[in-house]
């Protein structure tokens, strides 16, 4: 049985509506992938101007702080401006973020990005995905698929590199196995994030509704045998997670709009030094980062810097000072240090692991999103969810959720 979580012994992020770490920007929806259980139209309207996007960073700029900027779509590579977009972004203020599956990633367009500015690329790779060439069935498989865009980075240098995938009943077992892989590479993977999938198949005994009419959900959010028939919770990541590395802790979390104690997003930060995990970043470290970062520069911290990653043992040796929760990555820092004096010279890396779990409906038909999402976008001037973007494109209004005991006594 999973264990219960207790979201109160850990930091809830100061992220808010109009302060936030992360912000989402969708150029395009063309995409030359397609996912199991992907909520973005194929046929939708294509490319934006650079003028159209422009004008949704302007709406951002006037309603919200935001650290870093995720380019997104559809597939942001497949924008035949990206180069000037992302110049764009980062001329504005922001990190440029790219999210993508990587198809149309070379070197040469990495370095072109880079020389605009690109902070940081997010790799979505997970077995929901037809992949040409790809044969792999297991995430396990997929690895290697992985370390080559790690490396890629790597070798043109100071660029973040995150992967994403998604997670179902189905593949939820192989977590261990990508938490695994990811502390052998701490040096160039950066960030690893889980995120829950949802369908409408596994909601509950809902009926939809959007402006007043009943409508069939699975026209908007389609079902996929991939996904599996139950739904994910944080917790049930977390147990996957600590069966690879039982020292995991998380520091940081959002809660929901819904429920208080839900964990929407799930921050760990672990420190690893000569291939082992020293331990974890405790809730209060967090707390003196993102208040010193928002002090200083006038955002809370989503993305950092590689060259950041690698202190390691500086954050070890501050936290263990300022935190009693931290001294035990110290003291194991330095029975390492003292026991191998080869490697006293040798950095270690903060890598993260995120947890996202998306929206899920209480009893009595509340969405309990994301509180404080890092994930907003514009539509037509507006700030609203990404992830429900279609059912504005469809319908002209979010869906509301009602039980279908209300709607049908009988």
């Amino acid at each position: 049985m999973t264990e219960p979580l207790n979201h109160l012994e850990y930091y809830r992020l100061p992220w808010n509506y109009a302060d936030n770490g992360i912000s989402w920007l969708e150029p395009t929806t063309d995409c030359n992938l397609r996912c199991e259980g992907c909520y973005r139209d194929p046929r939708g309207p294509g490319h934006k101007t650079l003028q159209e996007v422009r004008a949704d960073l302007e709406v951002f700029k006037k309603l919200r702080k935001s650290d870093c900027m995720s380019i997104a779509g559809g597939d942001p590579l497949v924008y035949p401006q990206i180069v000037d977009l992302v110049k764009m972004i980062k001329d504005m203020g922001w990190k440029p973020i790219i999210n993508t599956n990587g198809l149309a990633l070379d070197e040469s367009l990495l370095k072109d990005l880079k020389k605009a500015g690109v902070f940081g690329f997010t790799f979505h790779i997970d077995t929901s995905q037809k992949r040409p060439k790809v044969t792999a069935e297991t995430e396990a498989e997929l690895n290697d698929l992985r370390l080559h865009y790690a490396q890629m980075l790597a070798k043109v240098g100071g660029i973040a590199c995150s992967f994403n995938a998604t997670i179902s009943e189905k593949t939820i077992y192989e977590i261990p196995e990508m938490v695994s892989w990811s502390q052998q590479h701490a040096d160039i993977v950066h960030t690893m994030v889980f995120i829950l999938f949802r369908s409408p198949e596994i909601t509950g005994d809902f009926d939809f509704f959007a402006d007043g009419e009943k409508i069939a959900l699975s026209e908007t959010y389609k079902d996929s045998e991939w996904g599996g028939s139950h739904t994910l919770m944080a917790a049930d990541a977390v147990a996957k997670i600590r069966q690879a590395d039982p020292q995991y802790e998380p520091c940081a979390y959002l809660n929901g709009t819904a429920n208080p104690s839900s964990l929407k997003w799930l921050l760990a930060n672990r420190v690893i030094f000569n291939g082992d995990v020293l331990g974890y970043f405790s809730p209060k470290i967090m707390e003196i980062i993102q208040t010193f970062t928002h002090l200083f520069s006038g955002t809370y911290l989503a993305y950092a810097e590689p060259r950041s990653t690698a202190k390691g043992k500086l954050s070890a040796f501050l936290g263990g000072l300022i935190d009693r929760k931290m001294r035990s990555v110290l003291f194991k820092l330095l029975r390492q240090m003292i026991s191998k004096p080869r490697t006293i010279m040798q950095p270690a890396y903060i890598q993260s692991f995120m947890i996202i779990q998306p929206v899920n409906f209480e009893s009595d038909g509340r969405q309990d999103m994301c509180d404080s999402c890092p994930d907003i976008t514009v539509h037509d001037g507006k700030l609203v969810w990404s992830c429900r973007l279609e059912e504005l494109n469809q319908y002209g209004a979010f869906v509301q959720t009602v039980p279908k005991r209300e709607t049908n006594p009988s």
